[in-house]
């Protein structure tokens, strides 16, 4: 017998005499799970039934007598002589949920199919799992007794121990029990978290407390409720599920195909390799299996139904150890030179071994990626109200973490999604402030991103119920356009086709090539990578001249029409200080009117070249009062979208979204349909059914459980104010005259598209609210845009010669 066997059979014995004490001297078996010692109960009767059988040594025979006694008496200490201290009301474990499935497991997975070997297994199975009722009840009464909590640890460290003396028996004995190994893994892993509170806490003398409700990644506290983010878990899960099932087929499969051709040297550990890894599989189908069903129950803001989630997830987590345990094993037994198995038969194997560590593998990435980091903190993010009431140090630092983590969080989120885009010092600045205001919009909603998309799309659904209803003659005629010139329209357009061109080019290569794909590689190759003449300032990283050999492709222009270029990538209002003091300090500006006195000055950008291009023309207006700009598409945050209509979107997300009784998946699932294929908006019904409209103005209380506390802008929306008192925020809107391009109509076939455009002058206040629709980015796209533009003016030409031509044939007659 080795030293670490010898030494885990007494922390064993330890573990029961202190329990066994414990209730003795405090005459109280307050805070034991009495569930849990029947079980144990009936693990040793099983396993020691050889008693009457067989001899192997007196230590043996006493050791096993002891363990049975001790755990009868404690069994009777608990139910018969102290029942009155015992805490039935939360040791509520169902432990029919732990006999019966290791039952059936041991009669499906042994050494020699006979009674006393069946019911050893049976003992090996369940002692990895009997202690599940007493951490169930430390849980859920949220601490537990120093001497109870010893207990556990000299349990959990007799498992321990033997571990390492089956990894001592194997290098020197040669000696290996699979079903053994498997089961005291499990058991070990079921410690690990007692494990560490009892090194921080009760080896510092503090008291071992649990909170009563684990915390989870995306768990949100309010006030006594614990609103939780679970709905999220439905379709990631259906894909596991999915990939599972189909692996664990694919696998039953290859285990019937070679059943009998292990029957080699090596070939029981391959057979018991692909065994037990169907095992591992079947149990990680029926925990997703229930997480998949959990999260579908419920909405978005009633997780009530979801509650049990958190145990579920951390069931699955569970298992992530012995499956990756078992890849391990696999790997070292398929790679073992001593196997003498037939080759198809190592083949196939090995190719299980690899596919499990792919999944594996692109399990954790996905866990990776999904783990939210903020978790609990959400509760702490940037609560103004909250923070009135800190004064101490220490708060403050807590609060300035939790803010410096939430803009770290949304910066990486960024990043992710423009990952294309050069990480340079210019754009890591750009990241970090599109951050810090994600963080501010979103610092007092609790909205996951999934849960913004259902919004998005109810709204959109909204919209388009709102746009099909018939409109009164009066409404129509309110909201009528402005009665400018035909002609001038026509005017305005042909000049913003033509301009467009130069705001398209400003996206130098990257444009080129996405409007270009197959041509613009061999054409820039050839003009781009010769010496450009030097007549012109050029600033900025330009490589092997591919932005401005794009430019020139795309414009037409040659090299002489251009007096200085700038490649330099800054914020909108620091791009156009930047520029104004290059064209009017360096007189840039008044060389290009020395030089051509006769043309006039244009000032054109798209997006956020539109942006900068507004504010650049109202600094120069002053100097130049005869200039134009054409800002195409400006930006939504710059001139005419105000922190008000911005706090109205989200006022209206959250109050779609928490007053919508469908489970989110429905809402994902019908919406994606309705953005891809159309058909009529679903009318989902909501808890706001039935209620008359004086309730519809009052705050919900699912609107306010979404809603950590209330911005002052959000405040005013929803107050109405006095008639002559100022608003809070002014309202900001378009400069200049607005041209409105809609997508009139469009008939789509395989190979081809037909879409056509309708513009009009429109007013400024047209554009105060935000509008959702599913091409809001392709919409914004520079190509497309100018795709409208250039339609528009087409179709006017050939109707112009349509008509020059009628007139002419009517002439003839």
């Amino acid at each position: 017998m080795n030293i670490f066997r010898l030494t885990g059979d007494l922390s064993h014995l330890a573990a029961i005499i202190i329990l066994l004490l414990k209730i003795w001297k405090t005459r109280s078996c307050a805070g034991i799970s009495g569930k849990s010692q029947l079980l144990f109960a009936l693990v040793f009767t099983t396993r020691y039934l050889d008693l009457f059988t067989s001899f192997i040594s007196l230590y043996n025979t006493s050791m096993k007598l002891i363990y049975v006694a001790c755990s009868y008496a404690t069994v009777y200490l608990i139910y018969m002589k102290f029942k009155a201290t015992y805490d039935g009301n939360h040791d509520t474990f169902r432990v029919e949920f732990l006999v019966v499935p290791v039952g059936g497991l041991s009669f499906l997975v042994n050494h020699d199919f006979s009674p006393l070997e069946i019911l050893w297994t049976f003992s090996i199975y369940l002692e990895s799992v009997a202690i599940l009722p007493q951490l169930f009840m430390i849980s859920k009464t949220g601490e537990a007794e120093t001497i109870t909590t010893h207990y556990l640890f000299f349990l959990g460290l007799y498992r321990a121990l033997y571990l390492i003396n089956w990894i001592w028996r194997y290098y020197f004995e040669g000696f290996f029990d699979l079903i053994a190994v498997v089961a005291g893994v499990v058991q070990t892993i079921l410690y690990c978290d007692f494990f560490y509170l009892y090194v921080t806490k009760v080896l510092k003398g503090k008291k071992l407390s649990l909170p009563a409700v684990p915390k989870m990644p995306g768990m949100v506290m309010f006030g006594r409720r614990w609103a939780i983010a679970s709905d999220d878990f439905v379709f990631p899960g259906a894909f596991e599920l999915f990939i599972r099932m189909i692996w664990w087929i694919g696998i039953l499969v290859l285990y019937s195909i070679h059943k009998g051709r292990f029957n080699c040297t090596g070939g029981g550990l391959l057979h018991s390799y692909l065994l037990v890894l169907l095992i591992l599989l079947a149990a990680i189908i029926c925990a997703v299996s229930a997480i998949v069903y959990i999260s579908m129950q419920g909405t978005i803001s009633n997780p009530g139904p979801r509650k049990s989630l958190p145990k579920l997830l951390y069931t699955r987590l569970g298992l992530y150890i012995p499956e990756l345990v078992w890849a391990v094993v696999g790997a070292i037994w398929v790679s073992d030179t001593d196997v003498r198995c037939e080759r198809t038969v190592v083949n196939a194997v090995f190719g299980t071994v690899v596919a499990s560590w792919v999944i594996i593998i692109f399990t954790i990435v996905a866990v990776v990626i999904v783990f939210d980091p903020l978790g609990g903190k959400k509760t702490l993010y940037l609560a103004d109200d909250i923070n009135r009431n800190l004064e101490s140090s220490q708060s403050g630092q807590l609060f300035y973490n939790v803010k410096k983590t939430a803009t770290r969080v949304w910066e990486t989120r960024i990043r992710l999604l423009c990952c294309c885009i050069v990480q340079d010092d210019d754009h890591r600045v750009a990241f970090t402030s599109i951050a810090e205001l994600f963080r501010i919009y979103f610092s007092d909603t609790d909205m996951v991103p999934t849960d913004i998309a259902a919004g998005l799309t109810l709204l959109h659904q909204e919209q388009d119920k709102v746009e099909n209803c018939p409109k009164d003659p009066e409404e129509v005629l309110c909201h009528s356009s402005l009665s400018h010139v035909t002609d001038d329209l026509d005017v305005e357009l042909e000049n913003a086709a033509h301009y467009m061109q130069f705001a398209a080019a400003a996206y130098g290569w990257p444009y080129y090539i996405y409007t270009n794909p197959f041509t613009a590689l061999c054409k820039l190759n050839g003009d781009c990578c010769r010496n450009s003449p030097t007549d012109f300032d050029m600033i900025g990283s330009d490589r092997l001249n591919f932005h401005f050999g794009s430019i020139l492709k795309i414009t037409g222009l040659q090299y002489r029409d251009f007096i200085h270029i700038s490649f330099h990538n800054k914020g909108i209002t620091q791009a156009a200080n930047y520029i104004y003091r290059r064209l009017i300090n360096d007189g840039i500006l008044n060389h290009a009117f020395t030089i051509a006195p006769e043309y006039k000055l244009v000032i054109v950008g798209h997006s956020l070249g539109g942006g900068t291009a507004s504010v650049l023309a109202i600094m120069l207006r002053n100097s130049f009062p005869t200039l134009r700009c054409y800002a195409f598409s400006p930006p939504g945050g710059l001139l005419r979208l105000s922190m008000p209509s911005m706090e109205d979107l989200k006022r209206r997300l959250v109050r779609i979204v928490a007053n919508c009784n469908r489970p989110k998946y429905q809402i994902l699932l019908y919406g994606c349909w309705y953005e891809v294929f159309g058909g009529d908006p679903d009318n989902f019904p909501t808890e706001l059914d039935g209620r008359n409209q004086d309730a519809l103005t009052q705050p919900l209380l699912a609107e306010q459980s979404l809603m950590m506390h209330r911005s002052p802008s959000y405040n005013a929306l929803e107050d109405e104010s006095p008639l002559n008192s100022p608003p809070r925020y002014p309202h900001l809107y378009l400069p200049g005259k607005i041209i409105h391009i809609v997508e009139e109509a469009s008939s789509r076939r395989w190979c081809s598209s037909d879409v056509k455009y309708t513009a009009r002058w429109s007013k400024e206040t047209a554009f105060s609210n935000i509008l959702i629709s599913p091409k809001m980015i392709t919409d914004h796209m520079p190509d497309v845009v100018l795709k409208a533009l250039n339609s528009l003016t087409e179709e006017k030409a050939s109707c112009i010669t349509c008509q020059i031509e009628g007139d002419f044939h009517t002439n003839i007659v």
